[in-house]
């Protein structure tokens, strides 16, 4: 770990084993509160990144698979590459990543026509992993297949801390005066209060509309869900959707996806 400038002559003069706790208590933590038990590696050694160069290399080709769409309905993360993802993730790739989609959004944005005095051009914006992070999550649970029942409780919480790079992005579509829109297939009746108090407390207020999975939708893919949703913003309300941003390509695919859509760096999870 590189320390800022100011902290390093500081944190160089503490013992070897008070800086290690230092660093790995906030993720003994995570653990703890997700209530994850025995040990938090199961029963397999914890797996570190970087690791040999050539399993780097297959689980580099892995994920440029993921994000192309090429891998697909896979549940978990290849366990030899769970140690490669929470590199990805945590020690700053992900985020020149991000950033390099934040780019593409930001000359995309300043070059289209701005908003008609009609009110009808919107972006359509998704929420986990877009707007909000679940990556302590995620990485408590190693990357394992979803558990309905512990995200609920990790959501509930409304602890999920805002991605900077896209509130900037959200702030700068309302500056300009598009209408924002938050779609996510998380369940409406019993998330919908926590989930926008969550945004409210992140900085994502104004948004036109928070969109929802509601129970005629349950059980169906989100790929379906969410072109319903856009199909009714687009044909019965009568918006121009601009652009569509969302971690997964099923907040991408189906009807009416908007002009352009930008697709958020997650090789944490396959959404179908």
């Amino acid at each position: 770990m590189q320390w800022p400038r100011y902290m390093a002559p500081t944190m160089a003069l503490l013992p070897q084993r008070l800086l290690l706790t230092l660093v790995l208590l906030p993720h003994l933590l995570i653990l703890l509160s997700l209530g994850v038990g025995g040990s938090a590696y199961g029963t397999k050694p914890p797996c570190f990144w970087p690791s040999s160069a050539a399993e780097d290399g297959r689980c580099l080709s892995w994920r440029v698979m993921v994000e192309a769409n090429n891998a697909r309905g896979w549940r978990t993360v290849p366990a030899p590459c769970v140690g490669y993802v929470t590199g990805y993730m945590t020690r700053g790739q992900y985020g020149r990543d991000l950033d390099g989609v934040m780019d593409q959004v930001s000359a995309y944005v300043d070059q289209i026509t701005p908003p008609a005095d009609d009110g009808l051009d919107a972006w359509v914006l998704d929420i986990d992993d877009t707007c909000l992070s679940n990556l302590f999550y995620y990485e408590a649970k190693r990357f394992g297949a979803y558990d309905p029942l512990a995200f609920k409780t990790w959501a509930s919480q409304g602890a999920c801390p805002g991605i900077p790079a896209v509130l900037r992005l959200f702030a700068t579509l309302r500056d300009k005066g598009f209408k924002v829109f938050l779609l996510s297939g998380r369940d409406e009746e019993t998330l919908g209060s926590c989930t926008t108090e969550n945004l409210e407390s992140q900085g994502f207020s104004g948004y036109e509309r928070l969109m929802m999975r509601t129970p005629e939708y349950r059980g169906q893919p989100s790929s379906v869900f969410k072109s319903a949703m856009r199909k009714q913003l687009a044909e019965e309300e009568g918006y121009r959707i601009r652009g569509n941003v969302g971690d997964q390509w099923s907040d991408l695919q189906g009807e009416n996806v908007g002009d352009r859509v930008f697709k958020i760096p997650n090789p944490m999870y396959f959404v179908p």
